[in-house]
């Protein structure tokens, strides 16, 4: 698929197939994340696989009852790693670059997904203390985007993006 129509395509997802995720699907997903910038390459996040439907329904009521994300077949979730980006950026690395990271990272795994033949939806809106007892991560780690993974269970329409001319700004 051509990368501009990926783009155009793309959509959030709220309603999945009955349907696994194919593990060299996800694999691909992975190393697309991977290959994404991060602040002077500290890469300052981590990446969760949430696969068991015990788990990912637990995500629902962190998430405010987001049914769709015990739906989906796997989730993702995407944390900040302050502590990586601090090392070489200091206080700016770990409350800034390393949240930039995990977002760049993830927006990389969406459209990966969406060249695979898959959708997601992007998820911000949890309870962050849960969703980290949830994935049970180590002191430090902030999880930043939720991204549940799986086949379109319906086809959404586009929403509408604003213009360009009510979007972009020249510096005069």
């Amino acid at each position: 698929m051509d990368f501009f129509q990926i783009v155009e395509e793309r959509r959030s997802m709220r309603k999945y197939a009955d349907k696994p995720v194919e593990a060299e699907k996800l694999t691909r997903i992975l190393e697309t994340a991977n290959k994404a910038p991060s602040g002077g390459n500290m890469q300052g996040y981590e990446i969760y696989i949430v696969r068991k439907l015990k788990d990912r329904q637990a995500l629902v009521k962190a998430a405010l009852n987001q049914e769709f994300l015990a739906e989906a077949p796997v989730a993702l979730a995407f944390c900040a790693n302050p502590s990586r980006s601090a090392v070489k950026y200091g206080e700016r690395g770990a409350t800034l670059y390393s949240i930039q990271d995990a977002t760049i990272a993830c927006a990389y795994a969406q459209l990966a997904a969406k060249a695979l033949g898959l959708d997601t939806v992007w998820v911000g809106a949890f309870d962050e203390k849960a969703v980290s007892e949830i994935l049970r991560l180590p002191e430090g780690l902030r999880p930043i985007i939720l991204l549940p993974i799986g086949y379109a269970g319906k086809e959404p329409h586009p929403r509408p993006r604003r213009e360009l001319k009510d979007l972009v700004h020249e510096v005069k």
